[in-house]
C-alpha cells in the first residue's frame, strides 16, 4: 500500500490558497484608491453564496451604523461576511438583503443589493444600493436620517448632563437647528449607548438618562416633544469589540459610547 504523497498535497494546498487570496484581492468595479467608482458593477444575484444562495434579512439598526470610516472588522460585526465571492482583501463587498415590506414587493418582501467600496487603507468609503425586482425602493425606509453623536463629546465622564461648549455640543446645536427647519418630520428616536465597562444595570440607566437629556435639549430648541422617543440600551449594541485594559481599552471602546438620533420623514 502506497503512502500518501504529503509533499504533493502541501504543494496543491499552497496553490489553492494563493488562488483564493488572489481572487479575494480582485474587484469587479473600477475602484479608485480613495474608494469610489463612477460605474459600480453588480454581481449576478444568482451567484450569491451565503445562506444557501438566498442572502439575508439584515438588522435595520445595524445598517444605520454603516458609514464612511468603518473598518472591515466593524462591518463584519454589523452585517456579516460579504454574500458573494469576495475575499477579505477585496476592494468591494457585496450583499443581498431582503426586507419585510407589507403590501409591497414580491410576497411582501423587497430585495436589494448593497455594495461597499474600500479605500487603499481598507476603510469603507462609499456605498451603493440597487433594487432587485419589485419593491419599496432600496433601502426601504430610506426616508430615515440617522445621526451619531459621541457621548464623550457631549457628556463628562459618568455624567448625563450636557458639558459646556464643546465640539459635541456644537454638533447637537447644529442638528437642533437643522431639525427645527425640517418640514416633513414624523418622528425622532433617540437611543443612548454605553460601553461595557461598569455594571450593566447602571449602564442601562446612564444610557437612558443621556438619551432623555438630548431629547429634552431638542425640545428646548423648539422641536415638538410629541415627536420624540428617548430610550437607552446600555452596552447591548456595541459597534466595536476591544481587548486590553486601562486607558487603551477605554480609548478603543469610544465608538460604543454614543447617542444615535434617527429622524423619520414623510
Amino acid at each position: 500500500m502506497k503512502k500518501p504523497n504529503s509533499g504533493r498535497r502541501l504543494k496543491f494546498g499552497f496553490v489553492a490558497l494563493m488562488a483564493l487570496t488572489l481572487a479575494g484581492c480582485s474587484s469587479i468595479s473600477n475602484v479608485s484608491s480613495d474608494g469610489v467608482t463612477e460605474d459600480p458593477v453588480w454581481p449576478n444575484v444568482e451567484s450569491v453564496t451565503l445562506n444557501n444562495k438566498q442572502g439575508t434579512y439584515p438588522n435595520f439598526y445595524n445598517l444605520t451604523q454603516v458609514r464612511s470610516g468603518v473598518t472591515k472588522d466593524q462591518l463584519y460585526y454589523l452585517l456579516g461576511r460579504p454574500h458573494f465571492s469576495e475575499g477579505i482583501s477585496a476592494k468591494e463587498w457585496d450583499y443581498l438583503f431582503h426586507f419585510h415590506t407589507p403590501d409591497v414587493g414580491v410576497n411582501n418582501v423587497t430585495t436589494c443589493q448593497f455594495k461597499i467600496l474600500f479605500d487603499s487603507e481598507s476603510v469603507a468609503s462609499s456605498f451603493y444600493w440597487r433594487s432587485v425586482g419589485e419593491g419599496a425602493g432600496c433601502p426601504p425606509g430610506s426616508a430615515k436620517e440617522s445621526y451619531t453623536l459621541s457621548a464623550d463629546a457631549l457628556f463628562e465622564f459618568d455624567k448625563s448632563t450636557l458639558s459646556a461648549i464643546t465640539t459635541g455640543r456644537q454638533e447637537l446645536d447644529n442638528l437642533a437647528q437643522s431639525l427645527s427647519n425640517a418640514k416633513e418630520m414624523t418622528g425622532i428616536s433617540i437611543v443612548g449607548h454605553t460601553d461595557l465597562l461598569g455594571n450593566s444595570a447602571y449602564n442601562m440607566r446612564l444610557s437612558q438618562a443621556r438619551a432623555e437629556t438630548v431629547g429634552n435639549y431638542l425640545v428646548s430648541q423648539g422641536i415638538p416633544a410629541n415627536l420624540i422617543q428617548a430610550y437607552g440600551v446600555g452596552e447591548t449594541q456595541p459597534v466595536v469589540q476591544c481587548t486590553g485594559s486601562g486607558q487603551e481599552l477605554i480609548n478603543c471602546l469610544a465608538p460604543n459610547r454614543r447617542v444615535v438620533i434617527t429622524v423619520d420623514n414623510q
